[in-house]
């Protein structure tokens, strides 16, 4: 009977121990996972700000001829005014044919990202302020291979102001000592380049809404 007894007593002392053993591996466990989740909570808003906080795409480079010498724009050949840009219908235009309206000259192509992604503000700045007060041109970049593509573009994107090519002396003068697009020029009423942006973000955006603004009120 007393060996019985303590076999009993053995025997319940085991499993006694044996339940808090598992009980401690359980609760080391739980905290594992509370561990896991808590951090996968904390990582979720850093990996969701990297995704939408990313930076816009980087300007494009057109050419890799010289613009400058020794960083210092090449002298422009003829006035600001006298300078042309040829419609995809053979017309020529130039800046002082569009006196009296506030002009803004977008130099792009349809390989560069952040030039397509500028598009569509342009399109509703055209619409905003109308073809009386504000002309926008996009002026393609792209090269002779470049050209058969801007029929699709002009389809896809819905571009409802004028695009052409510009002669070379525009570009010179636009572009200065930088050759990346798009860059944006924006001239007053009288002819007068007033702010050139190169790339294209929001910032970028509300600074060119606001350069325009400032040339349509004066």
């Amino acid at each position: 009977m007393v060996n019985g007894k303590l076999f009993r007593e053995r025997n319940l002392l085991v499993s006694t121990i044996n339940f808090f053993a598992l009980f401690a591996s359980l609760r080391e466990n739980l905290y594992k996972i509370y561990q896991m989740r808590f951090f996968t909570f904390c990582l979720l808003p850093f990996a969701f700000c990297l995704s939408a906080c990313r930076p816009a795409a980087a300007p494009v480079s057109v050419s890799n001829e010289p613009i400058s010498i020794n960083n210092v724009p090449m002298p422009s050949s003829k006035p600001i005014g006298e300078m042309i840009w040829t419609g995809f219908d053979g017309k020529e235009q130039k800046l002082k044919d569009l006196q009296g309206k506030v002009v803004v000259l977008d130099f792009w192509a349809t390989y560069c990202p952040p030039c397509l992604e500028e598009i569509p503000h342009l399109n509703e700045l055209q619409t905003k302020y109308g073809a009386e007060n504000l002309q926008i041109v996009g002026l393609n970049v792209g090269g002779e291979e470049d050209q058969p593509k801007i029929p699709a573009f002009v389809e896809k994107l819905k571009i409802n102001y004028t695009l052409a090519t510009p002669e070379d002396a525009l570009m010179q003068f636009v572009f200065g000592n930088r050759d990346e697009i798009p860059q944006t020029a924006v001239f007053d009423r009288n002819g007068n380049l007033v702010q050139k942006f190169v790339g294209y973000d929001l910032k970028i955006k509300y600074d060119l809404d606001k350069a325009i603004e400032q040339a349509l009120s004066q």
